[in-house]
């Protein structure tokens, strides 16, 4: 029988340890950014930590943009968004010499939301266009009370900000003075509080405190509600995707939490949370 000195014994517990930190260091990471994507990668995380002993996933809001320079900064592994990244976003993560790689992990729908006691259930694109921008003020012209309208935006640095600018308001501006939150929750609370208020949020943070608008993108021929059902089937329209992005020298570490997010076990929360499996 072979036996082991002490100089053997030595060597075999530092690669052990040297074996274990490296395992430990692949599962510890940090996901940052977009505030709709939030619930679902805390959810996500808690279940992969869960499964996983020494798992380590931190996760904080802040916005797409805010996520998108952590990565590029390097303080954060993951960038949560839900818009697509920018052009000279890419840029500088090359210049500093990172390659941004994309993966969808969902898709959300956008509600668009009005005081419970708002007698509005239904808006065409254009007239939310009017609203947004600020050439529609007063709920009386598209067929409600006579309120005064006090739209609520996101911040500039939300996905949320940029998707509605584009595929709502075809990249007109938001009217001048426009109320910014700096979260979806906040949205909810204000929009709940006002009378003449409107908003938008995910899906997953519609509330019985809110009433979601019946929207049409053909002119008022037909006004689809916004589900997890009408966003599968295409027939409600603002729907987009939910994105992670990462630097390619950093796919070893990210990869096991990106995977599970994909699996069954990982689109089952999305679902559960309220979010659209890709």
């Amino acid at each position: 029988m072979k036996t082991i000195n002490s100089k053997n014994m030595k060597s075999i517990i530092l690669t052990t340890a040297i074996l274990a930190s490296t395992s430990l260091a692949i599962f510890a990471q940090k996901v940052k950014g977009s505030d709709t994507c939030l619930p679902l990668s805390q959810k996500e995380a808690e279940a992969f930590m869960k499964s996983n002993n020494g798992a380590s996933v931190t996760v904080t809001g802040g916005g797409s943009g805010v996520g998108i320079s952590a990565l590029i900064e390097g303080t954060t592994d993951i960038a949560q968004s839900s818009r697509k990244i920018k052009f000279d976003e890419r840029q500088k993560m090359q210049e500093g010499g990172k390659t941004a790689k994309e993966v969808i992990i969902a898709y959300d729908a956008l509600a668009i939301v009005v005081h419970p006691q708002n007698k509005v259930t239904d808006l065409t694109r254009e007239q939310l266009e009017g609203i947004f921008t600020g050439k529609i003020k007063n709920w009386k012209e598209v067929g409600g009370d006579d309120i005064t309208i006090i739209p609520y935006a996101r911040e500039t640095s939300s996905g949320t900000y940029e998707f509605i600018k584009e595929y709502v308001l075809r990249n007109r501006n938001y009217m001048n003075g426009i109320l910014s939150m700096p979260a979806t929750g906040a949205i909810i609370q204000s929009v709940s509080q006002t009378r003449g208020a409107i908003g938008y949020v995910g899906l997953a943070y519609l509330n019985s405190n809110v009433k979601a608008i019946h929207v049409s993108y053909d002119q008022g021929k037909k006004f689809v509600e916004p589900s997890i059902a009408t966003a599968k089937n295409k027939t409600y329209p603002i729907v987009r995707e939910l994105y992670y992005y990462y630097d390619a020298k950093s796919e070893a570490v990210v990869k096991p939490f990106i995977n599970f997010i994909l699996s069954a076990e990982g689109q089952k929360i999305v679902t559960d949370i309220g979010f659209i499996t890709i």
